[in-house]
């Protein structure tokens, strides 16, 4: 409906796309401010949860839309549900034997270095033989990391690997952050020049309707939860709130093809990271006080 008003030349599946692009959370940065307020670890378990489920399948429907965008076809239920089945459940599949085969390793060995080097041929390589076999890649990580991180903290690794493992990751974590961030630097200005006021006026009308399907999304859900736990409207609104946007979001949408028409989206997917980052989490301390 937006796109109309705004007479946008924008298929349905380029909308859905953008709606994959903004399903990924990157909760990291407010986990640490949620618990310094008080917040229930019930939640912060919720929302570190939801995480992990987000990222995986909202890349597994990225690129399931991305290649029905592509092939200029209208999204069908029957042909989105196929795709997102070989990749989520063969990739879900594929990261447990992963993950299995990497505990055994490490399992079998007591050399912190080369423990850190199996844990890195699994994200690298393992990614590389789930998109070979078909299968998604970072749900397959996702599966890896579960079971390496779980089973095989507590089971295959001494305290002083599991110290230098955390480092090792902690720093590449960062590494990557930052080139990142830079990257979105070196985008913003090539896109700024090609910027129109339609395109800024997209971006920001978008941002209440983000966050408004946000909301509906955690109510339905809640809806089920409420079934074993306690629930409230300002559970909701802080996990709402709390939902930022931001490497793996604006890595989908620097992955768009350029000769698509789809700079708006890409425009548009900057806009509400910057204001989950800048709007977002400084004021989330100030909306937990007053739910």
């Amino acid at each position: 409906m937006l796109a109309r008003l705004l007479a946008l030349n924008l298929e349905l599946s380029h909308c859905l796309l953008l709606g994959a692009i903004m399903s990924p959370t990157d909760p990291v940065a407010v986990l640490p401010t949620l618990r310094s307020l008080g917040i229930p670890d019930r939640l912060n378990a919720w929302i570190a949860g939801e995480a992990l489920f987000n990222d995986g399948i909202g890349i597994v429907l990225f690129v399931a839309l991305l290649g029905m965008a592509r092939s200029g076809g209208k999204p069908q239920l029957t042909q989105l549900g196929a795709a997102f089945a070989q990749q989520a459940v063969g990739g879900i599949i594929f990261g447990a034997l992963l993950g299995w085969a990497g505990y055994l390793l490490i399992k079998s060995v007591d050399n912190y270095r080369l423990e850190i080097l199996i844990t890195l041929a699994l994200v690298t390589g393992g990614y590389s033989l789930a998109q070979n076999f078909g299968v998604s890649g970072p749900l397959a990580m996702v599966m890896t990391g579960l079971l390496i991180g779980g089973r095989g903290r507590k089971l295959a690794m001494s305290e002083h690997t599991r110290d230098h493992l955390d480092q090792f990751w902690d720093l590449v974590e960062k590494y990557l952050n930052a080139i990142l961030f830079t990257l979105i630097g070196l985008e913003v200005l090539v896109l700024s020049s090609r910027l129109s006021l339609v395109q800024l006026l997209t971006g920001v009308l978008s941002i209440p309707l983000v966050l408004l399907g946000r909301f509906l999304s955690v109510l339905a859900v809640g809806a089920f939860v409420r079934l074993r736990e306690p629930f409230s409207l300002r559970d909701a609104w802080i996990m709402t709130w709390s939902g930022l946007r931001g490497g793996i979001a604006v890595a989908l949408a620097m992955s768009l093809p350029r000769g698509m028409g789809l700079g708006t989206l890409v425009i548009t997917s900057y806009i509400v990271v910057l204001f989950s980052i800048l709007v977002q989490g400084p004021t989330l301390k100030y909306l937990v006080k007053r739910a």
